[in-house]
């Protein structure tokens, strides 16, 4: 029989013999999962930061495209697997503070199936209009919506998208009739507006900024209390009477629950470290992005205050999905 002295001798041993989880962590592949398709800043942001990932963390980073219901899609696929660090998923607002809102059965639980990461970065939405729409600013938009009850459509990147909320909010609160046609995705809903088949898109700063100053878009309304250092000349719907016209996006990255926290930890070191990259940041701010880059646990108490918010939101636009 051992003595409790040999025992604990032989403990200490085995717990020094065997490596840390960040010590052994990582030795393969990690592949990040973006819920939605190529071409939009959620696809953007994480291909930006795979190749300096790569190299602080000495594997190979890659991106994978897993597109579908606002999200769902992906977030249920890496909430679903393990919880290695090897599988990471890139989140957006509407991934982790509206789905719980909007949908009656979620496959993943926001709050329950993930290990917050961190909060990368944030943009807020612009209404914007196809040149052909006769109206230059928000206070236009409504006069005409009241004029044209029915006729003008607006785009969204899926049912429960911020964009989507947006135009919701404007209905609500401004007492129009605007049509919403969803698509599976921003890329594609922009795509219509820029060809004209939709009038309208209530999208992120990031991923309209290059239309608007190309003049393929007009730029109707910033749906924020402030106006944007990259636009100033761009004005928000607080100025035009509308302050409760809010929407914006962010982006973060999110491990499966129970990942370790040594690896969590690990991961938002060499997350901030590439945000803060100074070709990274100025990629990343000339797109109208607002870098946040924070802590685990600060993220974590942010998705709760967001997901407050949106509920209301929800609940004020009657956006439930089913």
């Amino acid at each position: 029989m051992f003595s409790k002295l040999a025992l604990s001798s032989m403990l200490a041993l085995a717990s020094f013999a065997m490596p840390a989880w960040g010590d052994s962590y990582p030795n393969r592949t990690i592949t990040i999962v973006t819920p939605f398709p190529p071409g939009s800043t959620s696809d953007i942001i994480p291909r930006l930061l795979a190749p300096h990932l790569s190299q602080a963390l000495g594997t190979t980073v890659v991106v994978e495209n897993r597109p579908g219901a606002n999200g769902s899609l992906g977030a249920a696929k890496v909430a679903s697997s393990a919880a290695d660090g090897y599988t990471l998923l890139m989140a957006t607002t509407g991934v982790l503070a509206i789905n719980p809102w909007v949908y009656t059965k979620l496959s993943y639980s926001p709050t329950k199936d993930f290990e917050p990461i961190i909060n990368a970065a944030s943009t807020p939405n612009v209404v914007v209009a196809h040149p052909s729409v006769a109206a230059s600013d928000l206070k236009e938009l409504v006069n005409l919506a009241r004029q044209k009850p029915g006729d003008l459509t607006f785009a969204s990147a899926g049912n429960g998208s911020t964009s989507h909320l947006c135009g919701e909010s404007l209905k609500s609160t401004a007492g129009v009739d605007l049509v919403h046609v969803p698509y599976q995705g921003p890329a594609p809903a922009m795509q219509d507006v820029l060809a004209g088949r939709v009038a309208l898109m209530c999208d992120n700063f990031s991923n309209v900024v290059q239309y608007v100053k190309s003049g393929r878009l007009k730029a109707i309304a910033l749906t924020a209390k402030e106006r944007s250092p990259l636009a100033p000349e761009i004005p928000t719907s607080t100025d035009a009477g509308y302050a409760d016209v809010q929407a914006g996006n962010w982006y973060s990255f999110l491990a499966p629950a129970g990942t370790p926290r040594p690896i969590v930890d690990r991961l938002n070191t060499e997350f901030a470290k590439a945000l803060r990259n100074p070709e990274v940041t100025a990629r990343l701010q000339s797109m109208g992005l607002t870098i946040i880059a924070d802590k685990p646990d600060e993220f974590r108490a942010f998705i709760a205050e967001e997901s407050a918010h949106w509920q209301k939101v929800v609940k004020a636009a009657n956006a439930r999905l089913d």
